[in-house]
This record gives C-alpha cells, structure tokens and sequence, in this order.
C-alpha cells in the first residue's frame, strides 16, 4: 500500500484514514519490513519548527499520522486537506486488536512502574488472543537497559511510551540496534490502557475538543494547550506568504 504525504508547515503528513494507517503497520510487521511510526499533534508539529533534530526524526519516519485536531485544521487553512486525525492512542489500540490471534506479539514501554504491566493486562482481556512478548517501565537510567530487555523478547511491534521528544530520540537512535519491526511512538497511551487517565468523553472527541477537556481537567497544562494557537497562527502566515 503506496501513501501521499503532505506537507503541513514544518512537518510532511501520510494522508491516510485510522484504516488504511493500520493497513499499512499490518503490512510492515508482516513482511518484517523496519518501520518508525510517530503521531505529531499540533504541540509536536510546532516543536519541529525550531528543532531540528526532531523534524529531521520525524521526516525519516515511515509512517507520519496527523494524531490532533490541530493539524486537521492547518491541513484546511493551508488548502491541503488531510483526510482526517489518526489519533495515536487509537492507532495504538486498533493495531493491537489486528495483532491478535495472528501471532504477532507487542511489547510496551513506558510510564511509571506497573502501568505497562496493567495495560497489558486490560487489552489481553479486551482483545483476547493478544500476545504482549513483554512489559518495561519508562524510568531506565540507560537506554541499554530497556533495549536488551526488548530484545531479549523479540518482539513484532514496539509502543514506546516515553513521552516527546525521547520517545522519537529512543527509536531513532536505537533503529536497527532494537529487534523490533514496527516502532511506535505514543506518548501517554500505556496510561490510557492501564486505566490510569481517562480520554474526553465520546462528544469533545467527535468535536475535535479533546484538548479542552484536558484542559479543564488539568489546569496546569495551559502553558502547553497555547501551543495550539501558535501552530493555527502560523498556518495562517504561511497561507499569506504563499510558503511551501
């Protein structure tokens, strides 16, 4: 399956939907073809502007999912529409409900100690016939340490859960040296399957309103949350400069 990627702002999204974004992770893992996959949403998108370590991560991706609303809307205001947000908490889940019973396995890592252990264990309830090859918690003091506990398990696909930057900066540093072959970056998903944080109710969701509810419910988070401002103010400038 050939993908489109276009070009919003510092960052190239793949135009793809949920489906055709699991299709295609499918398709990687089953022809054990290497594969970093990252979710930007507007916060990442707009870190990549003046970091360039990052961008350059990212550009390298084989797989770039649009995961906010934020970077829907930008798609539109710069007249390059995408098909719509892969969130990558979403994307994590559905993956892991078409790994079961293939005999594909997954390995978590990331969060605080136990919350991987948890997440693996409410999805192997959820999706029976789940094969998670291990678990490993974020607070490694070397990398070392978490790469030869993924090797030593052999895994098919790999959620790391480390937060960005790190997250890309693991995967893309350790790409061949880690016996995985697809490699997503996912942020605080493990929290999500662990029962640890809730996700906006169905309706903020559907509104592409996730963020305030996130903000309502975690003040502290405004310094963050203006992130998305500045990355739909940027949009606009690009659109009057006519950049590329």
């Amino acid at each position: 399956m050939s993908v489109i990627r276009i070009k919003i702002m510092a960052v190239a999204f793949d135009n793809v939907t949920m489906d055709e974004a699991v299709g295609y992770a499918m398709e990687q893992i089953q022809s054990r073809s290497k594969c970093m996959v990252v979710t930007p949403n507007a916060e990442i998108a707009q870190a990549c502007v003046t970091n360039d370590k990052l961008r350059d991560i990212v550009s390298r991706a084989g797989l770039v999912l649009p995961d906010g609303i934020g970077v829907i809307y930008a798609s539109r205001i710069l007249r390059r529409p995408l098909k719509g947000r892969v969130p990558g908490v979403e994307f994590g889940e559905n993956l892991l409900s078409a790994l079961r019973d293939t005999g594909k396995s997954v390995y978590f890592l990331g969060s605080k100690p136990g919350v991987a252990e948890e997440a693996a264990r409410r999805m192997q309830v959820k999706y029976p016939g789940l094969k998670v090859a291990g678990c490993h918690d974020g607070y490694f003091k070397e990398d070392s340490q978490a790469i030869e506990a993924v090797n030593a398990a052999h895994p098919d696909a790999l959620f790391v859960c480390l937060g960005s930057p790190r997250q890309e900066y693991f995967i893309d540093e350790h790409f061949q040296e880690l016996n995985a072959t697809l490699m997503v970056g996912l942020g605080g998903s493990l929290d999500v399957y662990a029962g640890k944080v809730e996700r906006a109710p169905d309706l903020f969701i559907k509104l592409g309103l996730e963020w305030l509810y996130r903000l309502l419910k975690q003040p502290s988070r405004l310094g963050r949350m203006m992130k998305l401002p500045q990355y739909m103010f940027a949009a606009f400038r690009w659109r009057i400069r006519g950049e590329e």
